[in-house]
Protein backbone atom coordinates (compact mmCIF):
# COMPACT_ATOMS: atom_id res chain seq x y z
CA UNK A 1 0.00 0.00 0.00
CA UNK A 2 1.15 3.61 -1.09
CA UNK A 3 -0.09 6.64 1.21
CA UNK A 4 0.02 10.00 -0.54
CA UNK A 5 -0.20 13.02 1.30
CA UNK A 6 1.19 16.64 0.56
CA UNK A 7 2.31 16.88 4.15
CA UNK A 8 4.57 14.60 6.25
CA UNK A 9 1.57 13.38 8.31
CA UNK A 10 1.67 10.71 5.97
CA UNK A 11 4.71 9.14 7.80
CA UNK A 12 2.36 8.88 11.13
CA UNK A 13 -0.33 6.89 8.73
CA UNK A 14 2.84 4.77 7.78
CA UNK A 15 3.44 4.13 11.38
CA UNK A 16 0.01 3.38 12.31
CA UNK A 17 -0.40 0.79 9.47
CA UNK A 18 2.85 -1.30 10.65
CA UNK A 19 2.39 -1.17 13.96
CA UNK A 20 -1.19 -2.90 12.80
CA UNK A 21 0.91 -5.59 10.92
CA UNK A 22 0.02 -4.31 7.31
CA UNK A 23 2.92 -2.51 5.41
CA UNK A 24 2.83 0.51 3.35
CA UNK A 25 4.69 3.26 2.05
CA UNK A 26 4.69 6.86 2.14
CA UNK A 27 4.91 9.11 -0.67
CA UNK A 28 4.74 13.11 -1.13
CA UNK A 29 1.94 13.93 -3.13
CA UNK A 30 0.00 17.18 -3.95
CA UNK A 31 -2.99 16.02 -6.16
CA UNK A 32 -2.99 19.03 -8.33
CA UNK A 33 0.35 18.31 -9.55
CA UNK A 34 0.29 15.58 -12.41
CA UNK A 35 3.62 14.96 -11.95
CA UNK A 36 3.44 14.07 -8.39
CA UNK A 37 0.38 11.69 -8.75
CA UNK A 38 2.41 10.06 -11.50
CA UNK A 39 5.18 9.39 -8.89
CA UNK A 40 2.85 7.97 -6.47
CA UNK A 41 1.15 5.31 -8.47
CA UNK A 42 4.41 4.47 -10.28
CA UNK A 43 5.69 3.60 -6.39
CA UNK A 44 2.81 1.11 -5.82
CA UNK A 45 3.00 -0.05 -8.99
CA UNK A 46 7.28 -0.94 -7.99
CA UNK A 47 6.30 -1.89 -4.73
CA UNK A 48 3.57 -4.17 -5.52
CA UNK A 49 4.18 -5.35 -9.23
CA UNK A 50 0.84 -3.44 -10.15
CA UNK A 51 -2.47 -1.18 -9.22
CA UNK A 52 -5.35 -3.05 -7.56
CA UNK A 53 -7.14 0.18 -6.62
CA UNK A 54 -6.72 4.09 -5.78
CA UNK A 55 -8.61 6.21 -3.69
CA UNK A 56 -9.30 9.67 -4.03
CA UNK A 57 -9.37 11.35 -0.17
CA UNK A 58 -8.35 14.73 -0.60
CA UNK A 59 -10.12 17.25 -0.32
CA UNK A 60 -8.99 21.66 0.35
CA UNK A 61 -8.14 22.97 3.62
CA UNK A 62 -10.53 25.26 3.87
CA UNK A 63 -13.50 23.08 3.05
CA UNK A 64 -14.97 23.87 6.57
CA UNK A 65 -14.99 27.40 5.92
CA UNK A 66 -18.35 28.35 5.82
CA UNK A 67 -18.76 31.44 3.31
CA UNK A 68 -21.75 33.22 1.08
CA UNK A 69 -20.71 32.26 -2.69
CA UNK A 70 -21.49 35.91 -3.21
CA UNK A 71 -18.11 36.03 -0.99
CA UNK A 72 -15.92 33.21 -2.65
CA UNK A 73 -12.62 34.32 -4.26
CA UNK A 74 -10.64 33.14 -7.40
CA UNK A 75 -8.22 31.89 -4.86
CA UNK A 76 -10.98 29.95 -2.94
CA UNK A 77 -12.60 28.45 -5.97
CA UNK A 78 -8.93 27.66 -7.47
CA UNK A 79 -8.20 25.53 -4.47
CA UNK A 80 -11.50 23.63 -3.83
CA UNK A 81 -11.63 22.86 -7.84
CA UNK A 82 -7.95 21.56 -7.95
CA UNK A 83 -7.84 19.51 -5.10
CA UNK A 84 -11.20 17.64 -5.59
CA UNK A 85 -11.72 17.60 -9.36
CA UNK A 86 -8.27 18.20 -11.13
CA UNK A 87 -6.80 15.82 -8.42
CA UNK A 88 -9.45 13.05 -8.72
CA UNK A 89 -9.13 13.55 -12.90
CA UNK A 90 -5.18 13.52 -12.28
CA UNK A 91 -5.74 9.92 -10.61
CA UNK A 92 -7.71 8.62 -12.78
CA UNK A 93 -6.28 9.13 -15.97
CA UNK A 94 -2.62 8.47 -14.17
CA UNK A 95 -4.26 5.45 -13.12
CA UNK A 96 -6.29 3.86 -15.91
CA UNK A 97 -3.76 1.61 -17.25
CA UNK A 98 -2.66 0.06 -14.15
CA UNK A 99 -6.28 -0.87 -12.71
CA UNK A 100 -7.18 -1.81 -16.47
CA UNK A 101 -4.47 -4.50 -16.17
CA UNK A 102 -6.08 -5.89 -12.88
CA UNK A 103 -9.61 -5.04 -13.05
CA UNK A 104 -9.36 -2.94 -10.43
CA UNK A 105 -11.60 0.19 -8.60
CA UNK A 106 -11.66 3.51 -8.39
CA UNK A 107 -13.50 5.23 -5.22
CA UNK A 108 -13.94 9.00 -4.79
CA UNK A 109 -14.72 10.26 -1.68
CA UNK A 110 -17.56 12.77 -1.45
CA UNK A 111 -20.23 14.09 0.71
CA UNK A 112 -23.93 14.76 1.55
CA UNK A 113 -23.00 18.23 0.26
CA UNK A 114 -22.69 17.17 -2.97
CA UNK A 115 -26.34 15.55 -2.86
CA UNK A 116 -28.45 17.49 -0.99
CA UNK A 117 -26.27 21.05 -1.14
CA UNK A 118 -24.99 23.50 2.02
CA UNK A 119 -26.12 26.83 2.57
CA UNK A 120 -22.27 27.42 4.24
CA UNK A 121 -20.52 25.80 2.04
CA UNK A 122 -21.25 26.09 -1.88
CA UNK A 123 -18.29 25.27 -3.29
CA UNK A 124 -17.99 22.43 -1.32
CA UNK A 125 -21.06 20.91 -2.11
CA UNK A 126 -20.33 21.84 -6.16
CA UNK A 127 -17.23 20.40 -5.87
CA UNK A 128 -18.51 17.28 -4.57
CA UNK A 129 -21.77 16.57 -6.54
CA UNK A 130 -18.75 17.15 -9.49
CA UNK A 131 -17.03 13.81 -7.77
CA UNK A 132 -20.59 12.01 -8.11
CA UNK A 133 -21.08 12.75 -11.96
CA UNK A 134 -16.92 11.94 -12.49
CA UNK A 135 -18.18 8.40 -10.72
CA UNK A 136 -21.18 7.82 -12.94
CA UNK A 137 -19.40 9.11 -16.75
CA UNK A 138 -16.40 6.71 -15.60
CA UNK A 139 -18.41 3.97 -14.36
CA UNK A 140 -19.87 3.55 -18.02
CA UNK A 141 -16.70 3.97 -19.83
CA UNK A 142 -14.33 2.07 -17.88
CA UNK A 143 -16.95 -0.87 -17.66
CA UNK A 144 -15.95 -2.79 -20.63
CA UNK A 145 -12.26 -2.69 -19.46
CA UNK A 146 -13.17 -4.19 -15.98
CA UNK A 147 -12.54 -1.57 -14.23
CA UNK A 148 -15.32 -0.58 -11.30
CA UNK A 149 -15.74 3.16 -10.05
CA UNK A 150 -18.19 4.13 -6.67
CA UNK A 151 -18.37 7.50 -4.05
CA UNK A 152 -18.42 7.38 -0.84
CA UNK A 153 -20.51 9.80 0.94
CA UNK A 154 -19.21 9.26 4.64
CA UNK A 155 -20.78 10.88 7.85
CA UNK A 156 -17.83 11.00 10.61
CA UNK A 157 -15.96 13.06 12.74
CA UNK A 158 -12.50 14.36 10.65
CA UNK A 159 -10.12 17.28 11.87
CA UNK A 160 -12.30 19.77 9.48
CA UNK A 161 -15.90 18.46 11.82
CA UNK A 162 -13.70 19.14 15.38
CA UNK A 163 -13.13 22.71 14.16
CA UNK A 164 -16.55 23.12 13.24
CA UNK A 165 -17.56 21.84 17.07
CA UNK A 166 -15.20 24.39 18.32
CA UNK A 167 -16.65 26.89 16.93
CA UNK A 168 -20.51 25.75 17.54
CA UNK A 169 -20.42 23.57 20.91
CA UNK A 170 -23.54 22.80 20.35
CA UNK A 171 -23.10 21.36 16.50
CA UNK A 172 -22.58 17.79 17.88
CA UNK A 173 -25.46 17.38 20.06
CA UNK A 174 -28.00 18.55 16.93
CA UNK A 175 -26.01 16.37 14.51
CA UNK A 176 -26.11 13.10 16.99
CA UNK A 177 -29.99 13.78 17.43
CA UNK A 178 -30.21 13.71 13.51
CA UNK A 179 -28.88 10.53 12.94
CA UNK A 180 -31.37 7.56 14.02
CA UNK A 181 -28.07 5.82 15.57
CA UNK A 182 -27.60 8.18 17.75
CA UNK A 183 -23.85 8.96 16.84
CA UNK A 184 -21.26 10.28 14.28
CA UNK A 185 -19.42 7.82 11.96
CA UNK A 186 -15.61 6.58 12.99
CA UNK A 187 -13.56 7.16 10.41
CA UNK A 188 -11.85 3.98 10.96
CA UNK A 189 -14.28 1.43 12.15
CA UNK A 190 -17.34 2.84 10.04
CA UNK A 191 -16.26 4.50 7.13
CA UNK A 192 -12.98 2.56 6.52
CA UNK A 193 -14.23 -0.71 6.09
CA UNK A 194 -16.74 0.71 3.37
CA UNK A 195 -14.20 1.84 1.12
CA UNK A 196 -12.13 -1.61 2.04
CA UNK A 197 -15.61 -3.91 0.86
CA UNK A 198 -15.43 -1.24 -2.46
CA UNK A 199 -11.96 -2.18 -3.31
CA UNK A 200 -12.33 -5.78 -2.80
CA UNK A 201 -13.16 -8.68 -4.79
CA UNK A 202 -16.97 -8.61 -3.35
CA UNK A 203 -17.78 -5.21 -5.04
CA UNK A 204 -16.55 -6.50 -8.54
CA UNK A 205 -20.38 -5.83 -9.78
CA UNK A 206 -20.86 -2.71 -8.07
CA UNK A 207 -19.94 0.43 -10.16
CA UNK A 208 -21.54 3.75 -10.50
CA UNK A 209 -23.14 4.40 -6.85
CA UNK A 210 -22.32 6.79 -4.33
CA UNK A 211 -22.26 4.39 -1.27
CA UNK A 212 -23.97 6.48 1.93
CA UNK A 213 -22.48 5.21 5.12
CA UNK A 214 -24.36 8.09 7.49
CA UNK A 215 -25.90 6.19 10.35
CA UNK A 216 -29.52 6.79 8.54
CA UNK A 217 -29.07 10.60 8.74
CA UNK A 218 -29.86 11.02 5.25
CA UNK A 219 -32.23 8.36 4.08
CA UNK A 220 -34.03 10.55 1.45
CA UNK A 221 -30.54 10.62 -0.83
Amino acid sequence: MVVASPGDNGLATVADIDERGGSATWVRCDVTARTDVRRAIDAAVGATGGLDAIVHNATSRRSSEPIELERVTGDLWHDHASVSLRGAYYCAVEAFPHLQARRGRLVLMTSPAGMEGSRTLPVYGMVKAALRGMAKSLAREWAPAGVTVAAVSPLAMTPAMETAFAEDPELHARLAAAVPMGRLGDAETDIGPVVAFLIGDGARYITGQTIVVDGGRYLGL
